[in-house]
Order: C-alpha cells, then structure tokens, then sequence
C-alpha cells in the first residue's frame, strides 16, 4: 500500500508486523534478566493482534522442541487504546474486518474479520489489563487463558473488551474469575509498566521477542517469520540447546498438549502440508473424536 501505515490494526502481511504510531520509543538497550532457564524471551503481544495469531504454529512448535531452555514473559503492548486513530485507510471498526479477513488468508488462520461490523472492541486495553490479572493467579493459566481470549475473538466474533467475555474465557482457562476482577486495579499498573518498558526496549509493533542469555547478550525477532527464525535465534544464545523429539505415534497426541489446533499449527508443529495436516484432522473429525467449528476462513479442532 502506498499509504503511510500508521494505524495499529492495519497489520501487514509482508513484514508481519501490527505496527504502533511513531511515539516515545527510545531502542536503548534495556538489561533482562533470565531466571530458571539458560533463555528467556520477552514477547510483546496483544489479545487482538493478528499478526500475533499468526505466529502461534510457531511459537508452540518452538515450546514443544526447545521448552526446557527458555521460557517466555507475556508483556502486553496495548495495541487499541481507541479510535481516535484515523489513517492507513482505517478510521473506524468496520474498515478492520476486510484487514483481517485478508490476515487470515495469509496466515492461514482462521479468523473472522466481522466481529468489528458486528460487536466491535473500543480498545485493547481491557483483555490487557485481564491478562495481567490473569499472570498474577498463574502465569501457565494466564497462557491459555490469552489462547481462549483470542478464539473468542477470531472465531466466535466475541468482543473482548466486555466483562462477560472476558468472565466466560477466564472460566474455561480455570482461573478464578472473582479474583481476577478484584485484581483487575492493581492489573491497570502492572500493564502500564509493560507499555513503559515496551518503550525503554524500543517496541513499536507486535509480534516482537527479544531473546536474552545470562551474560544480557540480546537478539530481536520482530514481526512474524518462519519457525526457522525463531530457533535459529535461540541456538545462537544458547548452542548447546538440543532439539526434543515430538512424541506423534498417534495423530491424537498433540491434543493432549494443546487441547485446539488449527490444521496450519498441526502442519508446522509436525512439518506436514497444510493441506496434508487438514486431511488428517478431516479423518479424525469423521471418526468422531475431534470437535470442529469452522468459519468463513478455516476450521480449529479440538479433543472430544
């Protein structure tokens, strides 16, 4: 596009980037620390970036191979703060649904772009704040919890900056749902030091991870690129990372890990064709032990 893109929800395909308006971002380089594992990664998301959606196949891929050498800190980036954005072709909600009907064909994941015709977010801010609560109950619920966040969004057109979806997906995550709207205040501080240190690291788009060693040597990843790019960075911190096998004796298997999957995630996890991985779930579907939703731009799976 030849217009200056600005606005945050115009993600873009080719660079793989949600980018931020140009602020305050300074790109010194600010000191991580690694705690149990030999790598850590900082990732910059947010529940509505889709590009972030875009990189889950690789991400879990990555979780499943490498998972005992790093481990990785959600920080929220806070794409949405309003609408008083109006530029890169977006000025209001019903122009973001085309945007992400396209995201989705490029990605292949499926996403439903008419949640912003239908029921749309007036900011990201509130699942934001939400995940933050959710970290402090448990950092490994507060994970799934962003997953069910994310399929309400793309799949089932929920907004996501209501209560009573925000309510509905911390149930299923398992979290407890009083505390987590008794944490939500002291939430609100916890996500604002993610966007000020967002700012110190120098992010200005979503997917960013920035992989850190012991000694504080940094590599970036910005913007959604192939699993190579992801391990490759984390063998250069760490060279003597060595690869697991993913157990996959039965098709069935990952579903005990990840408990949905979209056939792009089932191809990239177990280096399959897209088309080969929907085959398979396809089969498993008609067998009965799979559940299937499917929308306009693809189908996610998941275990009986």
């Amino acid at each position: 596009m030849s217009e200056e893109k600005t606005n945050p929800l115009l993600c873009d395909p080719v660079s793989g980037m949600c980018e931020m308006p140009v602020g305050e971002q300074s790109n010194g380089k600010t000191a991580i620390s690694t705690e149990n594992k030999p790598v850590k990664i900082i990732y910059y998301t947010d529940p509505i970036c889709s590009s972030c959606w875009g990189i889950e196949p690789q991400l879990r891929k990555l979780k499943l191979e490498y998972g005992d050498y790093f481990e990785i800190d959600y920080r929220m980036g806070g794409l949405l703060p309003d609408w008083s954005y109006n530029s890169g072709g977006i000025s209001k909600p019903s122009d973001v649904a085309h945007h992400w009907d396209e995201a989705s064909l490029h990605y292949e994941m499926p996403i439903d772009g008419n949640v912003w015709i239908e029921d749309p977010l007036d900011s990201s801010y509130p699942s934001c704040i939400a995940m933050k609560a959710a970290q402090m109950q448990s950092k490994e619920k507060a994970v799934s919890f962003m997953r069910i966040l994310r399929e309400k969004l793309y799949l089932d057109k929920k907004n996501i900056a209501k209560w009573e979806n925000i309510a509905e997906a911390a149930k299923i995550a398992d979290l407890n749902i009083k505390k987590l709207k008794a944490d939500y205040d002291d939430a609100e501080e916890l996500f604002h030091q993610d966007l000020n240190l967002g700012k110190s690291l120098g992010v200005r788009g979503f997917p960013t991870l920035f992989f850190a060693d012991a000694t504080n040597s940094q590599l970036m990843v910005y913007g959604s690129k192939p699993y190579s790019w992801y391990e490759n960075t984390l063998l250069a911190l760490f060279p003597e990372a060595k690869k697991k096998s993913i157990k996959n004796e039965n098709p069935m298997d990952l579903f005990e890990i990840y408990p949905t999957l979209a056939p792009k995630e089932y191809a990239v996890i177990l280096e399959k064709s897209t088309s080969e991985a929907k085959a398979i779930l396809e089969r498993l579907h008609q067998q009965g032990l799979l559940d299937k939703k499917t929308i306009k731009n693809g189908s996610l799976y998941s275990k009986k």
